[in-house]
């Protein structure tokens, strides 16, 4: 061991494990220097014991052990964009640390810094996932621990997708129409009119663009569902498809089935042979001159919330957006504000006419039991002699008279239903 003194600071140094150890003792005390050496290897010891079977593995560093959990999750995975990023924060962070020096106060630690660099939760939450991951064992004893003490996961706010209204992408398309980008507007097209990924436009080869049947097929994508679906061109699609085209042609001369539709490159040195590696730019210029705030990918939710709405079956739009299952479905279909509220003013007037049909045919009913019932006289006889034969028992009816005349009292006959008609024979 040896101590030495940085301004006023004393620094420790040793060797463990064949590996050198030179770190700040954080203190200006020679006799606090060497108590925090001995606190310093003891950690390194006991993290070192704990898991026999993989010493050699613990002292190894993360940047090391990094770049060989890259090459293993490319084999594995259809894409390592996201992988690459984070593990590029977690070398920056704490590439120099041995594996066996990462304990759950490091990862809290990691979590604060990145939330100071304005990372979002999610994302440093994905990121923490992977360095448990590629920790080994020892990152799934870590995992458990934080899990225990509930700081595994930084809290996420639900993101509200936005759904764009008819005259924003309106705006949005003649801002991209516009535009001196000669993608953006064929890529706004794609995504306004397929729902496809970010990623699905921007690799998509013309020998997945059929003009003669008008339809593509989607290569290569984020899920199985999604690979090799075949999506049909509406009429705005397909012209702004072909003109793109028109536009490839000239540019290049030709149109190679394996080349890409949005090639790499300036507007000035483009290779068609490599796929362009962002839409971002060209698609924030446009939705500022467009006065819209939203993301491109919210194209996506737009569309399959019209065919929602429209009356497309679960099916069709899982079979044109590629999705999964129906839980991610309902993820990305926001019904409008304006569609619920015309679904539920639907309701109540279903009701009220319902109402209005059930009050009009009560009041006919009413109106045909109010009315006057006139009494006539049997053939040959007056009315009240008629009576009368009934009265003295001989079982005589009214023949105008549907219901039979029932005696109130000694002297008075009245109907039994009609009160309108009960009023006018009433007799002595």
């Amino acid at each position: 061991m040896s101590l030495s003194r940085r301004g006023k600071i004393w620094w420790y140094e040793f060797w463990f494990a064949g590996r050198r150890i030179q770190e700040s003792s954080k203190s200006t005390s020679k006799t606090l220097a060497k108590q925090a050496e001995q606190k310093r290897r003891r950690e390194l010891e006991q993290g070192f014991n704990s898991i026999e079977d993989v010493r050699r593995e613990l002292i190894r560093s993360l940047r090391e052990v990094s770049e060989e959990y890259l090459e293993s999750y490319a084999l594995r995975h259809r894409s390592v964009i996201f992988a690459k990023h984070a593990v590029k924060h977690l070398v920056r962070l704490l590439g120099d640390k041995m594996i066996v020096d990462v304990s759950e106060d490091k990862i809290r630690e990691y979590q604060d810094e990145r939330l100071r660099e304005k990372a979002a939760p999610k994302t440093i939450n994905e990121e923490v996932g992977i360095l448990l991951r590629l920790m080994g064992d020892r990152g799934e004893l870590i995992r458990a621990r934080l899990k225990k003490g509930k700081h595994l996961k930084l809290k996420v706010r639900k993101h509200m997708a936005k759904v764009f209204a008819p005259e924003e992408k309106r705006d949005l398309i003649d801002a991209a129409r516009a535009s001196k980008s000669p993608t953006i507007y064929p890529a706004l097209m794609l995504a306004t009119n397929t729902a496809m990924r970010s990623g699905e436009i921007r690799t998509l080869k013309w020998d997945q663009v059929d003009f003669e049947k008008r339809f593509l097929t989607v290569g290569h994508t984020k899920t199985d569902a999604g690979e090799g679906r075949t999506i049909p061109f509406n009429q705005p699609l397909y012209d702004a498809l072909k003109e793109h085209s028109q536009w490839y042609a000239l540019m290049f001369g030709k149109i190679e089935p394996d080349w890409y539709l949005f090639p790499f490159g300036k507007l000035h040195k483009l290779d068609p042979t490599r796929p362009i590696t962002t839409l971002k730019t060209a698609w924030a210029n446009v939705r500022e001159r467009a006065g819209v705030k939203g993301r491109l990918h919210d194209t996506r939710h737009t569309l399959i919330t019209e065919l929602a709405e429209g009356g497309a079956g679960d099916e069709t739009i899982m079979d044109i957006a590629g999705h999964v299952s129906r839980q991610m479905l309902r993820h990305y279909s926001h019904i409008r504000m304006q569609a619920k509220r015309e679904a539920l003013e639907a309701v109540w007037q279903r009701e009220q006419q319902a109402m209005n049909v059930k009050a009009k045919t009560g009041e006919a009913k009413q109106n045909y039991s109010a009315a006057p019932a006139i009494a006539r006289p049997v053939e040959g006889q007056s009315l009240q002699k008629s009576l009368q034969g009934s009265k003295n028992g001989g079982g005589h009816r009214c023949e105008s008279a549907a219901k039979p005349l029932k005696r109130i009292g000694s002297s008075a006959w009245t109907r039994t239903r009609n009160p309108s008609v009960n009023s006018r024979m009433l007799y002595h």
